[in-house]
């Protein structure tokens, strides 16, 4: 069974930082383009970043740029989003999910084939 799990999120104030994990079970995470996205309450699901299988990186929200960072540890399957100044509109649902074998600009357009389910970020200002 294929599974992604995103851990690290928690409660911090504002300017400070955390880094998410995402770690996956049934699948090589290298095979796959790794997006993260985030879902603040009562808004839609958007798109932060995203590294590709060639380890491409973008990010798709201009208020994360210089902030937040995706980096991928192929030796640990493990894929990460390091997020510094974090500001109270970070506030979300976090979410990794993986795209078998394509770049980030199919991310962007999705649809994904793999999601985890989320880890809560909550910056209090």
């Amino acid at each position: 069974e294929v599974q992604l799990v995103e851990f690290g999120g928690g409660l911090v104030q504002a300017g400070g930082s955390l880094k998410l994990s995402c770690a996956a079970s049934g699948l090589k995470l290298d095979d796959y383009a790794i997006g993260w996205f985030r879902q603040a309450p009562g808004k839609e699901r958007e798109g932060v970043s995203c590294i590709s299988t060639s380890d491409g990186i973008a990010y798709f929200l201009d208020s994360v740029k210089g902030r937040f960072t995706v980096s991928r540890d192929h030796a640990k399957n493990m894929v990460y989003l390091q997020m510094n100044s974090l500001k109270a509109e970070d506030t979300a649902v976090y979410f990794c999910s993986a795209l078998y074998g394509l770049g980030c600009l199919q991310v962007a357009h999705g649809p994904m084939d793999h999601w985890g389910k989320g880890t809560l970020v909550t910056v209090s200002s």
